[in-house]
């Protein structure tokens, strides 16, 4: 299994990367968030995860072994392809996705793209002894409801949900507080 790669990188497209190590590209997958890190024709680190299905094999890669980790986990849950898996991982930061699982919160699984009712539940179902206990020692369930309200406030001003989770993942923790959230995230979004 191909557990690390780190070499050039070659190219970068908005799905996957192409990073050289010793004269090989190797073709990576990875999230929008892992993929903004990458500069083309500069040096890359990335932890990855070799998908062999028996008409491809494919080269997921993430920046944490954190991420990694919790991909795995998301491939356990039956339904869940690494596709699936890596636009969840997209959608919000481990922290956030391990919190809302670990307390149960399906509502907020739900809305990530592509990640219907059921498979929320399935999620919740099947992971939620594995972080639950994580998750509590982390933060607080109201840290979850702060971010989902302050996705939704975005939403209600005409952000789209994909803006709204990208500017919230950008945004430090130390900031906390719905309001003080929405403040930071417009001053963000406004200098774009």
């Amino acid at each position: 299994m191909i557990a690390h790669v780190s070499g050039t990188v070659l190219e970068i497209n908005d799905k996957f990367a192409i990073v050289e190590t010793s004269g090989l590209g190797y073709k990576v997958f990875a999230s929008p968030d892992t993929l903004a890190r990458l500069r083309q024709g500069q040096h890359a680190s990335m932890y990855t995860y070799l998908c062999v299905r028996e008409d491809a094999l494919d080269l997921y890669g993430f920046s944490t072994i954190d991420e990694k980790s919790f991909f795995e986990l998301l491939l356990g849950v039956s339904g869940i392809g690494p596709k699936s898996a890596l636009a969840i991982l997209s959608s919000a930061t481990v922290e956030t996705l391990s919190q809302a699982i670990g307390t149960g919160d399906t509502s907020y699984l739900n809305k990530v793209g592509g990640i219907g009712r059921k498979t929320a539940e399935k999620i919740v179902l099947e992971l939620r002894d594995k972080l639950r206990a994580n998750a509590e020692m982390k933060e607080g369930p109201s840290t979850l409801r702060a971010e989902s309200d302050a996705v939704e406030a975005l939403k209600s001003l005409g952000y789209s949900q994909n803006e709204a989770r990208d500017v919230l993942k950008e945004i430090p923790s130390s900031i906390e507080g719905t309001n003080a959230r929405i403040k930071e995230a417009l001053k963000i979004l406004g200098g774009k």
